[in-house]
């Protein structure tokens, strides 16, 4: 049986993660240990020579520090977690016999704001420490992972023969693959990532008053991020980078009924003239007030991110849950 190694284990992620590769023996590290459930063994960041490594086989790394809208995270923490554990993961992951290192970046990595619709050759353009921290991290992997395989079979001109090439192998290096999943906001049952404050909204009854921007988002249900991972795992898929979200964007309107139909209420949606939206926004950057322009441009952005790249590398034509569904499965978990 594949034995893999899952770090921040207990979390969201990990949590279901466990519940879905039901195949393989799954070990944990994270920052203490949580009784009860599917992992065979613990281990925490301090003890990781403890890790039977010529067992393991794949190492998901899902450990890191979560962005804070609140900005109340110190710069340094996030580079702390999600860089320099990264780094520390990575160099156990290329000493072992293992063969796949999945790592959970984050499209905020690639770009805060998207024009258009965000693919993988894009320039990245973190803004903030989250998405620095993260870029950083790809970064390290993905030269690490290129000297690796430079290392592993080179060539090299040899003097006194002429332009001929002699193919160089280290049989002690084995093959690796190197998996870079930059998913959308992860949504599912009893996690409704970013959206509390609309959904606390909605609950209350209170109108929704942005209804005349028509702005749409990618969302990535926790079930489509399950099945890339058993998928990764278990297959040869290509080494590199991937977005992961739903196939269709949601929009804003469509959210709020999704909400109000979850929760048993009636949709309240105010559709009031955006110059009339945008000049009370200005009025509140012009006295400090929580909204404001920059909470407008957040509240109403489009963020459409393509899957493109990852079904043509897993060979399908869509997720298999659709990401109305998945919202609706997540928000009806949450109706209580």
């Amino acid at each position: 049986m594949k034995q893999i190694l899952i770090t921040g284990a207990y979390g969201f992620v990990g949590s279901n993660l466990a519940r879905d590769l039901i195949d393989y023996n799954l070990m944990a590290v994270d920052l203490k240990e949580s009784v009860g459930t599917a992992y065979s063994a613990f281990f925490s960041w301090d003890n990781l020579e403890l890790v039977p490594w010529p067992e393991i086989s794949v190492i998901i790394h899902l450990a890191g520090k979560a962005h804070d809208t609140k900005k109340q995270t110190a710069i340094g923490e996030y580079f702390a977690v999600n860089t320099d554990l990264t780094k520390k993961i990575f160099k156990y992951f290329l000493q072992s016999d293992a063969t796949k290192f999945i790592y959970f970046s984050s499209v905020k990595a690639a770009a805060d704001k998207v024009d258009g619709v965000l693919i993988e050759d894009v320039t990245p353009s973190p803004l903030g420490p989250y998405g620095e921290s993260k870029l950083a991290a790809e970064k390290y992997l993905l030269e690490e992972y290129g000297r690796y395989e430079s290392l592993r079979e080179y060539n090299s001109e040899t003097e006194g023969i002429g332009d001929e090439v002699i193919h160089f192998h280290r049989p002690d290096l084995n093959f690796k693959q190197l998996y870079i999943l930059r998913p959308c906001m992860i949504h599912g049952p009893n996690n409704k990532g970013n959206l509390t404050s609309l959904v606390k909204m909605v609950k209350k009854g209170i109108p929704y008053p942005l209804g005349a921007f028509e702005n749409n988002r990618s969302y990535t249900t926790i079930d489509n991020l399950s099945f890339v991972v058993n998928e990764l795992v278990k297959r040869n898929i290509p080494s590199g980078i991937y977005n992961m979200a739903d196939d269709n964007p949601v929009s804003t309107n469509d959210l709020v009924k999704i909400i109000a139909e979850a929760s048993g209420q009636r949709e309240k949606i105010w559709k009031i003239n955006q110059k009339v939206i945008n000049i009370l926004a200005a009025a509140g950057s012009f006295m400090h007030l929580p909204f404001n322009k920059e909470t407008l441009q957040k509240l109403t952005e489009n963020y459409i991110v393509s899957n493109e790249k990852l079904e043509k590398a897993l060979g399908i034509s869509q997720m298999p849950v659709n990401a109305i569904d998945g919202l609706r499965k997540t928000l009806e978990s949450m109706s209580g």
